[in-house]
């Protein structure tokens, strides 16, 4: 499959069928997300977008097919062995933590990566919030930076509304330095400003630090602006592939999702573009 980019593939679902029962929610799909860019994937509701990302992370067990991560295999490996191998998630509904800050949820993510009994130490004890390392306070401040958060960075999460819990959700999956982030409707439930703030929150992701994002999103003209290659599923099928002009163009597209109406693209800021941003 022609993927219409050069960099390096770091994620790949190729040949996916997913049943259950007598439904088949995914048919031989093929996706690829490349090094230090953003990938969309898109489709009307019960394409398979959410199936595909419970096969790329492990949750689900594909009938036929493979997942490779980081060049290795992945297919019968468990969510648990994927996130050590640098693939992190966020969920439609953020599980918060009652009774943690904003501040301890993104301690606590970045120290399941870098510092594991640390982390069983706070969970049961608390003994070690009192002692950050410089690494972790440099990663857990720029994080609430590029996130907006660092106002409300010691309220505790209990009474977030949806849109700031997702923005902690993200936060979270940050945290641990992953090559690569599913990110499932990470929009859903913010205001315009902050959607904003968190799509250039994504670019400023790839571009500094190179991370790899795999975006399912509703809000299709952010996905167009955003993404620099783009899948498009219905019906548990891969319809179209390709540049956002492209799938713009696309018959199968416009018929499937986008409708009879063109859809442009929104610039986060004047004259933005994806490869402009980096993504």
């Amino acid at each position: 499959m022609n993927t219409g980019q050069s960099s390096a593939v770091v994620l790949e679902a190729r040949d996916v069928v997913m049943r259950f029962g007598g439904l088949t929610a995914l048919d031989s799909v093929d996706v690829v997300v490349t090094e230090g860019a953003m990938t969309g994937l898109v489709g009307p509701n019960g394409a398979g977008k959410s199936t595909l990302f419970g096969v790329c992370n492990g949750l689900l067990r594909p009938n036929r097919g493979t997942v490779t991560l980081l060049g290795e295999d992945v297919t019968h490996e468990s969510p648990q062995a994927r996130a050590r191998m640098g693939l992190a998630r966020t969920f439609q509904q953020p599980e918060m933590f009652r009774g943690l800050t904003v501040r301890q949820h993104l301690t606590l993510a970045y120290r399941v990566h870098a510092s594991r009994p640390r982390l069983w130490k706070d969970m049961f004890t608390g003994a070690g919030w009192r002692r950050p390392d410089q690494a972790e306070k440099e990663r857990v401040s720029k994080l609430l930076d590029l996130l907006s958060l660092t106002a409300i960075a010691d309220a505790l999460v209990d009474n977030l509304p949806l849109g700031t819990s997702r923005l902690v959700e993200v936060g979270r999956a940050l945290a641990s330095g992953p090559k690569v982030v599913l990110l499932d409707e990470p929009l859903s439930g913010l205001d315009a400003n902050e959607a904003k703030r968190l799509a250039q929150a994504f670019q400023r992701t790839v571009q500094e630090d190179g991370t790899s994002l795999l975006l399912v999103e509703h809000d299709v003209p952010m996905v167009l602006s955003l993404c620099t290659n783009i899948f498009v599923l219905d019906f548990g099928r891969l319809i179209a592939q390709g540049d956002p002009d492209t799938i713009r163009a696309d018959p199968a597209v416009k018929a499937a999702y986008l409708g009879d109406t063109p859809i442009e693209g929104v610039s986060l800021e004047d004259g933005a573009t994806p490869e402009a941003a980096g993504a």
